[in-house]
């Protein structure tokens, strides 16, 4: 199974470590691109931000986003997805 959403981040990015570490404490699972090694993903976090480059922005399996969400919200989303699923 691959996991329900990407992380689109930075190395650099303070509130990209902050979530990532969240995240994987948490014990939930997630893809990760690096905006800056990839520039399709970097139009693709431009066009999701309204011509910005915000990071942490998560994409969804349903073609959903979340930028820089806190991990309340990132667990909310899931349960939501998971909801549907059923």
């Amino acid at each position: 199974m691959s996991a329900p959403f990407t992380m689109y981040s930075t190395p650099w990015c303070g509130y990209c470590f902050r979530l990532k570490g969240q995240l994987e404490r948490e014990g939930i699972e997630f893809d990760e691109v690096d905006i800056e090694q990839d520039p399709e993903a970097a139009h693709l976090i431009e066009q999701i931000n309204d011509g910005n480059q915000t990071v942490p922005t998560l994409v969804f399996a349903d073609g959903t986003s979340l930028t820089n969400p806190s991990l309340i919200l990132v667990r909310s989303k899931l349960a939501d997805l998971a909801e549907l699923a059923d």
